[in-house]
């Protein structure tokens, strides 16, 4: 996405003296500043190769902890090479929409991984529904459940076990894993990961060096894909 916020002049040539004025042989200040202001269908490529290094340097850190998901919590191919990670709620209608996007990237590239990683913020019942889930993964019945719920939903109590019941988990064993409190430390860590990557919102995809915020649709995911898989 290609956007153009209100910048100081300061922060765009800070960023610019390193990747394009020495190239171009424009010195700084006065040089730099009219040649901005005669160019300025710059700032916006300037600004995405910017987001993209934020990017970058954000996710590497943090790469083998965010890909590997919650045992079971996973679509698409458990052992593929090229993995897409998607933040999520439950109660969140972008979320549903992105599903039949999802499900066509998986059909088209049996080499892609999906982890979802359970990130309940709009609504109490989106805890709920996101304890299920893990249970749900506990018992190999996790993209059944998912699914379910986005269809089933929004989460509440009736809801969720409407999904638990369509998906085939024993809800008596669910209950009992829920009740021990062991799925609350995993959404912690999804939270945090969440705050450490600048993530605010679902969904959220991750792959390769790049975060898609929103509902992006199928074509910009699947770009992604494409690029994480060539590099």
């Amino acid at each position: 996405m290609r956007w153009l916020a209100i910048l100081p002049l300061a922060l765009v040539a800070g960023f610019a003296g390193a990747a394009l004025w020495d190239v171009s042989g424009l010195g700084r200040g006065d040089d730099t500043r009219e040649y901005l202001l005669a160019n300025p269908e710059v700032l916006p490529e300037a600004m995405e190769v910017l987001q993209q290094r934020e990017q970058q340097a954000r996710i590497a850190p943090l790469r083998a902890e965010l890909e590997a998901p919650f045992p079971g919590a996973v679509m698409g191919n458990p052992e593929g090479s090229i993995t897409l990670v998607e933040f999520s709620d439950y109660a969140c209608s972008f979320c549903r929409q992105s599903i039949p996007d999802v499900d066509a990237l998986i059909a088209a590239n049996p080499d892609l991984k999906v982890v979802v990683r359970e990130y309940p913020i709009l609504r109490p019942e989106s805890v709920d529904a996101a304890r299920m889930a893990l249970a749900a993964a506990q018992q190999g019945r996790y993209a059944q459940f998912h699914e379910a719920m986005f269809r089933l939903g929004p989460p509440s109590d009736a809801s969720i076990e409407a999904a638990a019941r369509d998906a085939g988990i024993d809800l008596a064993k669910a209950r009992q894993a829920i009740g021990t409190g062991q799925f609350d430390p995993q959404l912690q860590a999804n939270a945090t990961l969440a705050a450490q990557l600048g993530i605010n919102g679902t969904p959220a995809f991750i792959v390769g060096d790049r975060t898609l915020n929103g509902a992006v649709g199928r074509q910009a995911i699947g770009q992604a894909i494409a690029q994480a898989r060539d590099s």
